[in-house]
């Protein structure tokens, strides 16, 4: 475990200005609202009567101070990682533009953000279990499952499933600090996970996650299979394969055509991201309705709320992550990550995923895969569907998203050594 002062864990609260809010309601209060054709609804985008209904929520009835005392009762911190001076931005800066440089190569030099939540008077060992995010999300995707693991006996279920949780915002992401050059992309970040939870004294560990969390995960059991005891995902990903078709299953060809439908439909936020992410982040930095509009579409379209956003999140809670993107700067950062990927070769996209892994594949997820996929990629040992929750089940359905981790890694506890 390293014991350079440049990897200690420091405490973590922090406290946006008053300033700061007061430009927020104050740009808010001063948004150029685009026309629309008569009801067009969200098919075109997001709906720009209900837009308006929680800009105006946002100005004069939102309560960050309140939101942001709720996060802090998450034990956090920030360590410096990756083996650069100590120093850097501070937490909350705006990132720095990107560079030339290939894509995940360079090392990272920052400080990063987490969640470090220990076991509650675990029944047996406490089983380390790394958790990461995707887009457009942060820490905040796992705000409201981390008490349902770490202290199960409280929410009636078994003490001895006990977790000890860490949550990193990835670089670019929340409170992270941005790479200062090139982003990085998903193999470089598991790196930075296992570096994270050397520091933090675990040597053997789960991983779990959804959206590019899923892809980290992937990541950190292909490259640490010594030190992962098990990976569990909520999506297998976008399909990338590099054989003959004849030697697909029907249901997995089936699978690929809807994948590449979604895409011609869905999918212009993604390639925005991958091709002109800068472009993009000019209008989403200085517009915080255009903040707001960019990720509460996203947040309504993969969630299994009917149609009906305020049916899987309350206006807090959508505001809490549009804030937390808002007053972090980190919609153009977290971006760039998606140009960082859409450069990982092939080779490593179609790699076989030996760690036992298990998939819990939510009715509202998008392109959900077909078992024979999932089995073709992975040593694949256990896949459910649950029967509510979306892309953010973890938020959405947090006591099944629970239930589905302490089901899926019971039978890895025992393989983890105990802690420093």
């Amino acid at each position: 475990m390293p014991d350079d002062a440049t990897h200690r864990p420091e405490p973590f609260a922090p406290k946006a200005s008053a300033a700061a809010l007061d430009d927020l309601r104050a740009r808010l209060r001063a948004t150029r609202w685009p026309d629309a054709p008569e009801d067009a609804g969200w098919s075109l985008g997001t709906d720009l009567d209900y837009l308006r209904d929680l800009v105006a929520y946002w100005a004069d009835g939102f309560d960050w101070p309140a939101q942001e005392a709720a996060l802090g009762r998450l034990p956090r911190y920030r360590v410096r990682l990756g083996g650069g001076p100590s120093g850097g931005a501070p937490a909350g800066s705006t990132p720095s533009g990107g560079g030339a440089r290939p894509a995940g190569t360079a090392p990272y030099s920052g400080a990063v953000h987490f969640v470090h939540a220990k076991a509650v008077a675990p029944a047996g060992r406490a089983l380390p279990l790394v958790l990461s995010h995707g887009w457009p999300d942060c820490f905040w995707r796992y705000a409201k499952v981390v008490p349902l693991l770490t202290d199960p006996g409280a929410h009636g279920a078994d003490p001895a499933d006990a977790f000890d949780v860490v949550v990193p915002d990835m670089p670019g992401y929340g409170y992270s600090d941005a790479p200062a050059g090139a982003p990085l992309n998903s193999i470089a970040v598991a790196g930075l996970w296992a570096e994270l939870m050397d520091v933090l004294g675990y040597p053997r560990f789960g991983a779990a996650g959804g959206d590019i969390g899923s892809h980290v995960s992937r990541y950190l059991a292909l490259d640490h299979p010594d030190r992962v005891v098990a990976v569990h995902r909520t999506d297998g990903g976008l399909p990338v394969f590099g054989g003959d078709p004849a030697e697909l299953t029907p249901e997995e060809r089936e699978w690929m055509r809807q994948a590449a439908a979604w895409g011609a439909t869905e999918g212009a936020y993604g390639a925005m991201h991958r091709t002109k992410p800068q472009t993009a982040a000019f209008g989403l930095s200085d517009s915080p309705a255009g903040l707001a509009a960019w990720i509460v579409e996203k947040l309504r379209a993969w969630s299994d709320c009917g149609g009906d956003i305020e049916r899987s999140y309350t206006r807090d809670e959508i505001l809490t992550l549009v804030t937390l993107y808002w007053l972090t700067g980190t919609i153009g950062s977290s971006m760039r990550m998606y140009s960082a990927n859409g450069a990982i070769p092939v080779e490593q996209l179609t790699r076989r995923v030996d760690v036992p892994s298990g998939f819990a594949l939510f009715p509202g997820d998008i392109v959900r895969p077909p078992r024979a996929w999932l089995e073709r990629t992975a040593h694949a040992v256990r896949i459910t569907e649950p029967p509510r929750g979306g892309h953010f089940a973890a938020f959405e359905e947090p006591e099944l998203y629970a239930r589905e981790l302490r089901e899926f890694f019971r039978p890895y506890r025992e393989a983890v050594a105990p802690r420093d």
